[in-house]
């Protein structure tokens, strides 16, 4: 390995944990290695089990650890629920500068003070989004950094969530011997990879199917405007080959990933595979035609909660930029046929791009790291503005250790 930073995402899900190591600069960001494990101790996007937890998220950590040849101590960890909320906030600040410069500390304080709100003591914060700045009236300014002005004002989004279950998830990071260096909301993390500025604009789905739960974001006007979860994925898929087929869930779940397509239409009836039938020693010869006529009435069940879901979140008719879909379900082929059919023509599947997390199920991690490059690109310190030194020659904290420190106020 080169002698590189490193920064590790930990994606807790309800069927696998996920964790990926990326060695980032300024300039690009390369995965390295990843780690994943069988979730256990989760529900429905939930801990239930914390020594469970525990014991999977170490066994991800170690199977990262091996392929990368790396000790890793601290990861940011992704956060997503239907207990998170989000509530506008406004945050003002005098520039500092005697030129009255905006620098990246005054954009620091103006999100601090966008932070200074009433909560109720079972809430915490998660993250701070900034909508926009407003420099002395003007508003819409993206990123305020050099302009001038005396009065730097922010409008953002404060996403909080549940006290218990943030804690809980942090317990078990820390459990498992490792420290938290932030943590971060996913759909806004996988949004980093998953969308265009054009389709947060314009709005858009982003619904993350995976194995016992599915995430649902919704952006408008450039912004996450709402989440929710729905506790239903490829575990019911799994669930119902088991009755149709009167198999243990073990076999179910294999049978899908190996034979599994999501609609009849592209099934074949001449391929075959045996499957262990409960209570008898015997086997059941089953043909890929009947297990599709399993799947698909499940996927496309999937894909009509997620319609009404975002109905119900009150986003009637389609969404001008259209449905993206990601996770893990998502692999299973021929699946944007019925999520056509269920959502209209106006849909993608997104994977992340970096060779060996090409599957929809990583989107979450890979998400994480860019996510964390992109904030720390935009609010590094100053004292490196307009110089070209070799990253070798640098002093003071490390450029993971500042992002570490910045990502601590979300503890």
């Amino acid at each position: 390995m080169s002698s590189g930073e490193f920064i590790v995402s930990l994606d807790i899900g309800t069927s696998k944990v996920r964790v990926i190591v990326a060695e980032v600069t300024k300039e690009s960001t390369q995965i390295v290695g990843v780690g994943s494990a069988v979730a256990k101790g989760t529900k429905k996007g939930a801990i239930i089990d914390i020594d469970q937890a525990v014991q999977s998220i170490r066994e991800a950590i170690d199977h990262a650890e091996r392929m990368v040849g790396i000790e890793i101590s601290k990861v940011f960890v992704g956060i997503t629920g239907n207990h998170v909320s989000l509530q506008p906030s406004h945050g003002v600040v005098a520039v500092s500068s005697e030129n009255r410069e905006i620098g990246r500390q005054d954009i620091e304080r103006v999100m601090q003070a966008a932070r200074v709100i009433a909560l109720p003591p079972e809430r915490a914060i998660i993250e701070v989004v900034p909508k926009q700045f407003v420099v002395d009236g003007l508003s819409d300014v993206q990123d305020p950094h050099g302009m001038v002005g005396v009065r730097l004002e922010v409008e953002a989004i404060i996403v909080t969530g549940s006290k218990t279950i943030i804690h809980n998830v942090l317990r078990c990071v820390e459990k498992a011997s490792l420290s938290v260096a932030g943590i971060l909301l996913l759909p806004l993390a996988a949004s980093e990879i998953c969308l265009s500025a054009d389709e947060k604009n314009m709005g858009v789905v982003l619904a993350d199917v995976g194995g016992g739960a599915t995430s649902i974001a919704v952006f408008e006007q450039g912004q996450l405007a709402a989440t929710a979860v729905l506790p239903i994925g490829g575990e019911y898929i799994t669930n119902d080959i088991a009755i149709g087929l009167r198999t243990h869930s073990e076999a179910a779940e294999k049978v899908k990933r190996k034979y599994g397509v999501a609609t009849v239409k592209e099934a074949s009836g001449d391929i075959s595979f045996p499957v262990p039938t409960i209570g008898s020693n015997r086997e059941n010869t089953i043909n890929q035609e009947e297990l599709a006529m399993i799947i698909e009435p499940r996927i496309a069940e999937i894909f009509q909660l997620i319609r009404e879901q975002v109905e119900e979140m009150g986003y009637d008719g389609d969404p001008a930029g259209g449905y993206v879909l990601t996770g893990g379900v998502l692999s299973t082929p021929h699946i944007l046929r019925v999520a056509q059919s269920e959502l209209g023509q106006a849909v993608r599947v997104v994977s992340p791009e970096h060779i060996g997390v090409q599957d929809p199920s990583f989107t979450s991690g890979v998400g994480m790291i860019h996510y964390i490059q992109k904030r720390w690109m935009l609010r590094q310190g100053e004292s490196e503005e307009g110089h070209h030194r070799s990253p070798k020659k640098k002093r003071g904290p490390s450029t993971l250790e500042r992002m570490k420190n910045w990502f601590s106020e979300f503890i």
